[in-house]
């Protein structure tokens, strides 16, 4: 064993308040490609081919390696019991499967006794994984194509799960469902067993090109995880009803080039990347072929402690569950509510680490003091290393990094200084341009009732004063509303904010008789109604608890595209796919304003109120438009036809790089410059009202082209809720829901519940959920399907 002091400096290159290199292991033999094992307080790997080692993670030095002598030929697997008393290890080779009792075993050792297990297999084959059950009653062991269920405590076969058409490398219990064992091959699918009666449940497609390496069970959200060997993970749900769907897809070699592209290191990557340069030729053919691919070597969960939310203020959903993703070239923290990377720590950044390069890693479930132990095998040398990693100060060294690099770019959709003289949306040049249609109130002039104009006249308008005199009972107070304004109670209401997000199903409502797909969904501004859009070319507007008949709006040729609420509420703004927006009154079926098809090339997809009702935003195939509108409803008795409202376009903003403007999204509830659009390259863009220009860029925000954005509206402002205005979400059908966050540009969460063939495609926010039947506080999340279903989420 070589001391951790004669390989780590911290002039070298190894910082040890982030990973510290505590020992280091040398085996006549290479022990890469074999299972490892970490418990709470002790580690497990083999040792010289045959000899089991167990070294325990204390920093006492008293504590020194037990060897464990059993087997004949080399171990290739190694696990820890489910119990911490008596805390059981297994070790696994192509001649024996041995159960040891670490306590007795130690208790052998003080007396001066060899330590013995008991043997619960023999000559089953090349062995490549095994597993406790949670009870410590039955060991899973995988070897070849076949899994045998062993009893703990002897020489005896349960079951023979047979089915797999190449080796098992990994199988895991469920906790939830008894007697379900899940398992995963190198034929690329997984299989799911009753053990007890050696049924097949389930099995899967083939999943990937690549074989399937490792596999962890997320008892939280009832998922399953499995890594290939070119670094890809895939993500089913176990739930029922789900029929084992693929929850998402992730590409880890891609997150972290995304990662590193957020924090402004891409110089950091490329140094990554091309490091062998310092090497001679021969060497730079040998790191090309190294770094060539990503295998998951391990799954594990990530214990962040208590303290991290005040130690990292900057980390976003510092509560939400993450885990270690082991691969050769290093260790990734992923965060399990947006399924993006938190954290990178490669061998490569530390020199002086013995190991660059991993063949097989395990890592420890729970943190103590803030620390988790890491065992590593070398991928090329006969080396074991044991690492202790500060979870905190990993974190903190990255996110505060990621924390500057968004600083300078920090974007809100509460406006940060007044309007500019130059903005489109400053309406001092536009005084006339709705030809001062406000100002005209009636064709009927009052005249006097004689010719001279001293004399002046009741008029003929006026209606003549029939009573003398009228007390005035029950007075009321005059209202503060300034004249000319329309009171909003809304306005001064303080909305509760919630206390977490609304993931809880609660209602499921099909809109219409027969199957047409829902297009789009938006709550008004009270949360009191639902407007939903269908393809059938119709318009719904629901009450928010969706209960009762909807009012149907019918006018467009096409489907229906967006919707939007006016802020009193008093109005609906509808686009479709026969090019035309419409403006209707709510208390009417007939629309007050019809924009026609002569006026845009192609469909429009948004449309909508924008500030305080002052303009209309809509998207228009890649440009969008900023139109000032003007809507009168009263009718001439000679030309009833022609209507009175009028529209004008103000500004267009074209977004780069795409082909078409799939989404568009601002606050109309306040005065506020941020529009947020979506295109079919996948990106997200914010503009700048107010400099009149494009402000940040979001590529690849989703796996396909976002179908909808829809962010948090309220109308009463706290400083909590400033902070929530900038949460917007965004759906991509196939591709779930993302909650993001303005302020970093950031995904804090992703949203599943949909089955697999019922996709999201439209999404809304209550702003206020006092509706619900419950009697809860906090807001509500609706969605809708393309097989025309509207699912009510609560939090």
């Amino acid at each position: 064993m070589e001391s951790p002091e004669d390989l780590c400096f911290p002039e070298e290159g190894c910082d040890s308040s982030i990973v510290l290199e505590k020992q280091v292991f040398g085996s006549q033999v290479s022990e890469s490609h074999v299972q490892l094992a970490c418990s709470l307080h002790y580690c497990a790997f083999p040792l010289n081919g045959n000899e089991l080692c167990i070294l325990d993670t204390t920093d006492d030095p008293e504590h020194q390696p037990l060897h464990l002598i059993g087997h004949h030929h080399s171990i290739t697997a190694v696990a820890f019991g489910s119990k911490v008393s008596p805390l059981l290890i297994c070790s696994a080779s192509s001649d024996y499967v041995i159960v040891w009792d670490l306590d007795a075993c130690m208790k052998k050792v003080l007396e001066g006794l060899m330590p013995q297990g008991v043997v619960i297999g023999t000559l089953l084959g090349m062995v490549l994984y095994v597993r406790f059950s949670p009870d410590d009653q039955t060991v899973a062991v995988c070897a070849g194509n076949r899994i045998y269920m062993l009893n703990a405590k002897d020489e005896a076969i349960l079951a023979e799960l047979e089915g797999h058409l190449a080796p098992v490398t990994a199988a895991e219990f469920c906790t939830w469902e008894k007697n379900i064992l899940i398992s995963v091959s190198e034929d690329r699918s997984f299989k799911v067993w009753d053990y007890c009666t050696g049924l097949l449940i389930y099995q899967s497609a083939v999943i990937t090109a690549f074989p399937l390496l490792s596999l962890f069970i997320d008892d939280e959200n009832k998922q399953i995880i499995t890594g290939c060997a070119d670094g890809q993970l895939w993500i089913f749900s176990l739930s029922r009803g789900h029929q084992y769907r693929c929850v998402v897809h992730i590409n880890v070699q891609k997150e972290r080039e995304k990662f590193y592209n957020k924090i402004g290191k891409s110089e950091h990557l490329d140094q990554i990347q091309n490091s062998s340069k310092a090497y001679t030729s021969n060497d730079l053919r040998y790191e090309e072929t190294v770094e060539s691919s990503f295998p998951v070597l391990q799954i594990e969960h990530c214990d962040k402690s208590a303290n991290l939310e005040d130690e990292v203020p900057s980390f976003s959903y510092a509560n939400a569950r993450c885990l270690w993703i082991g691969s050769s070239t290093g260790l990734f923290i992923i965060n399990m509510a947006n399924f993006e990377l938190e954290a990178i720590l490669h061998f490569r950044d530390f020199s002086a680490l013995s190991i660059q390069s991993a063949g097989s890693c395990a890592i420890m479930k729970k943190a103590v003091s803030g620390k988790v132990c890491c065992v590593l095998t070398s991928m090329f040398e006969n080396r074991i290393a044991l690492l202790e990693v500060n979870v905190a100060a990993l974190l903190r060294s990255q996110q505060n990094e990621l924390h500057l690099s968004g600083k300078e770019k920090r974007l809100s959709v509460i406006a940060r200084c007044s309007l500019l003289p130059t903005s489109p949306l400053c309406l001092k040049k536009e005084k006339n341009i709705l030809g001062n249609r406000k100002d005209i109130k009636s064709s009927v002039k009052d005249q006097p009732l004689v010719f001279h104009n001293k004399i002046k006249s009741s008029g003929y308008t006026s209606a003549p004063q029939m009573t003398m005199f009228s007390p005035k009972m029950n007075t009321k107070p005059k209202s503060s509303v300034p004249k000319g304004k329309k009171s909003n109670k809304r306005r001064n209401e303080e909305y509760p904010l919630p206390k977490s997000p609304p993931t809880k199903f609660e209602r499921q409502v099909t809109v219409a008789d027969k199957s047409t797909s829902v297009c789009c969904i938006q709550y008004s501004g009270d949360g009191e109604l639902l407007a939903c859009g269908l393809a059938d070319k119709t318009l719904l507007a629901f009450k928010s608890n969706l209960t009762g008949t909807p009012t149907v709006y019918s006018g467009h040729d096409g489907a229906v595209n967006s919707v939007g609420w006016s802020l009193d509420n008093h109005w609906l703004v509808s686009s479709s796919e026969d090019r035309t927006l419409r403006i209707w009154s709510v208390s009417s079926a007939e629309p007050a304003l019809c924009l026609g098809k002569e006026l845009f090339h192609k469909p429009i997809r948004s449309a909508q109120f924008y500030y305080i009702d002052t303009f209309i935003l809509l998207s228009c195939g890649a440009e969008f438009y900023l139109l000032r509108y003007y809507l009168d409803t009263s009718k001439d008795e000679f030309k009833r036809y022609k209507s009175k409202s009028i529209c004008k376009s103000i500004q267009k903003f074209r977004m780069t790089s795409t082909v078409e403007i799939s989404s568009l999204s601002a606050v109309n509830e306040f005065y506020s410059y941020i529009v947020l659009a979506a295109g079919s390259n996948r990106a997200l863009e914010v503009f700048d009202l107010n400099v009149g220009c494009s402000a940040a860029v979001i590529t690849d925000a989703h796996s396909r082209s976002v179908h909808q954005i829809c962010q948090n509206k309220g109308s009463a402002f706290s400083s909590q809720q400033c902070e929530a205005y900038n949460l917007f979400l965004t759906t991509a059908i196939g591709d779930g829901i993302k909650l993001w966050d303005l302020r970093t540009l950031r995904c804090e969460r992703r949203f599943e519940g949909h089955s697999s063939r019922c996709h999201p495609c439209g999404i809304a926010v209550s702003p206020c959920g006092q509706f619900i039947a419950s009697g809860s506080e906090d807001k509500c999340l609706t969605t809708a399907t393309l097989d025309g279903k509207l699912h009510l989420f609560l939090p």
